[in-house]
């Protein structure tokens, strides 16, 4: 089935409330009327965004259903359409507002999200939303709604999709970078859904909207987006498509393990994490410093000498550079077809990085693959010049891995002088739970050994929406990718190290990503379309307080989710029925 999609882009005046309406309403009949079946409009986009506090606003609140409901319900009757509306709302029962988006249809009103993760303004009027993360089933799809800030969270889509979500619905006030934003484009990619994302434009007291409302695919391609002013973005769902849940060759879904995801419920960074990491004395966070890290961009062959003389090699450099750790790709001792080299761990090939290590005073990162009698793993290994430190073993296997490789079953982190660190490998962080469960459990560094084939970059052509310095506008070959925002979502250092090999198919894209998405200039570094190396230095310290002053320790993002409403990501009838 397919079904025709409008995003609407639009600046709504504040305190003009029925001027606000009126226009609305001719944008989405002009969609209606190009034959749009589900049209979206931004957040809060009746009544204008920046309130200073309930006083303000309270002249605007109506509830749902409500005057504002009813007007737009004759235009979804007659045009046999659905339309997601934002706006503030006021629960008659106990006079709470809500930062609200309404879904309504031919038949009425649909349902109803009230925003669970409120901006930093919103509290001053808004209560978090108590009607959790619900999709709707309609005759054009199954229909989520998300408001701005919420889509921040890799909870909320997740939890959607996993309700058997075809498209989510996002509307926003999103500002401060250039959009379509990669945060949007992540959450469509990892659960392989449509996002319709509407957001505002224009500037209110002090504040600069983004624009870039867009239709996004679920492979994170773009479909059509609406730059700068008021407009339409349209587009095409394809329903089969947003069901099938597949990553190339990997079916994201199926490779879930909500048996591992009990973190997912906790909350550490809700108390001082220098408190929580360390009570009763059980492994307290190492103090930190500022360290320089390195990640290698190679060719991995079969040849597993060949592969050590080059990691020699790039080891030695790394060092003469003045790193202290530095990570390679997934499998880059053994090869990574290559099972006829499968090894103990500790064995020979952990014993001559270990020699490395103590040459060079330096943690390396590297894989193999694993024999333990008759089972074979995917493993990661951390060596530093205190010998073998330990390994990880993949937790989440791509369609190749599954071939030959069992599954870990263990979550790793290692306390180093640079600071926490935790293992992941390439596909295992096509799977957001993943990165977040070792941020929970106090990572500062994630180092992520990868064999990635499929694309994880897009570009971007430039914005005409002004932005104040240094955020850019201009175009960008790598705009979204998706190792970055996994990064600046869960306030950590990523440092992803891929293998180079465009013959066989190894994409590189490598680098070393910052805890802040939105601090620009970003405290990145990469290196993406050949063999070398690329360096970043890092930063764990803490400034003597008694309370982190350091985001990587601190987590603001982290700290500010909503756990009580996450409990169906550790389900797992859910699953089976909506990937048939």
């Amino acid at each position: 089935m397919s079904v025709k999609l409008a995003a609407i882009q639009f600046e709504p005046t504040m305190f003009e409330k029925e001027r606000n309406i009126e226009k609305l309403y001719h944008l989405i009949e002009e969609a209606a009327e190009n034959g749009a079946k589900l049209i979206t409009t931004p957040e809060m986009a009746t009544t204008g965004y920046c309130w200073y506090d309930r006083e303000e606003v309270e002249p605007f609140v109506e509830p749902i259903p409500g005057p504002t409901t009813e007007s737009f319900y004759e235009l979804a009757k007659r045009y046999d359409c659905y339309m997601v509306i934002g706006m503030p709302e006021v629960d008659v029962t106990t006079n709470l507002y809500y930062n609200s988006a309404v879904l309504i249809g031919p038949q009425g009103i649909v349902g109803v999200h009230r925003k669970t993760h409120l901006y930093i303004s919103e509290p001053k009027w808004a209560a978090s939303g108590d009607l959790g993360h619900q999709v709707f089933d309609t005759p054009i799809g199954r229909i989520a709604l998300l408001i701005c800030m919420d889509l921040h969270f890799i909870e909320t889509a997740r939890l959607v999709a996993l309700k058997g979500a075809d498209v989510i619905c996002h509307i926003s006030n999103w500002l401060a970078e250039r959009t379509p934003a990669p945060y949007w484009i992540n959450r469509a990619y990892e659960n392989h859904c449509y996002l319709i994302e509407s957001n505002r434009w224009g500037y209110e007291r002090t504040v600069q909207f983004s624009g870039g409302s867009c239709i996004i695919n679920p492979d994170g391609s773009i479909q059509s987006v609406v730059d700068l002013g008021d407009g339409i973005a349209y587009g095409t769902m394809e329903v089969e498509d947003a069901r099938s849940k597949t990553i190339g060759e990997d079916t994201i879904f199926e490779d879930r393990k909500p048996h591992l995801y009990s973190a997912l419920l906790t909350d550490p960074y809700l108390w001082n994490p220098l408190d929580f990491f360390g009570l009763y004395g059980q492994k307290p966070l190492p103090p930190g410093k500022k360290s320089k890290i390195a990640v290698a961009q190679i060719q991995v062959t079969e040849d597993k000498e060949r592969n050590l003389s080059k990691i020699a090699d790039e080891v030695k450099i790394a060092s003469q550079e003045g790193a202290e750790l530095i990570v390679f790709p997934e499998c880059s001792l053994s090869g990574y077809v290559n099972q006829e080299n499968a090894e103990t761990i500790p064995g020979e090939s952990t014993n001559q990085l270990v020699t490395l290590s103590k040459k060079y005073h330096i943690y390396i990162v590297s894989g193999l693959v694993e024999k333990e009698g008759n089972l074979l793993y995917n493993t990661a290994i951390l060596t530093g010049p205190e010998g073998f430190i330990g390994k990880y073993r993949k937790i989440h296997l791509n369609h190749h891995d599954k071939m030959w490789a069992t599954s870990g079953e263990q979550w790793i982190t290692f306390d180093l002088p640079i600071g926490r660190v935790g293992l992941l490998m390439g596909y295992d962080a096509f799977l957001p739970e993943s990165v977040r469960i070792l941020t929970l459990l106090g990572c500062d560094l994630i180092a992520c050994p990868s064999a990635i084939k499929v694309p994880i970059t897009l570009a971007h052509s430039g914005t005409h929406v002004k932005q104040n310095y240094p955020i850019p506008t201009s175009a960008d070959p790598y705009h979204w990718h998706l190792y970055r925002v996994r990064a600046g979502e869960n306030n950590v250092y990523l440092a992803f190290s891929n293998s180079y090999d465009m013959e066989a198919g190894f994409v590189g894209k490598s680098g070393i990503f910052g805890p802040d998405t939105f601090h620009f200039p970003r405290d990145e570094s990469m290196i993406m379309d050949e063999e070398g190396i690329t360096y970043l230095q890092i930063d764990t310290t803490n400034e003597v307080s008694g309370y982190p002053t350091n985001v990587v320790r601190r987590k603001d993002l982290v700290m500010m989710r909503q756990p009580h409403d996450y409990k169906d990501l550790i389900q797992v009838s859910e699953v089976k029925s909506i990937i048939k």
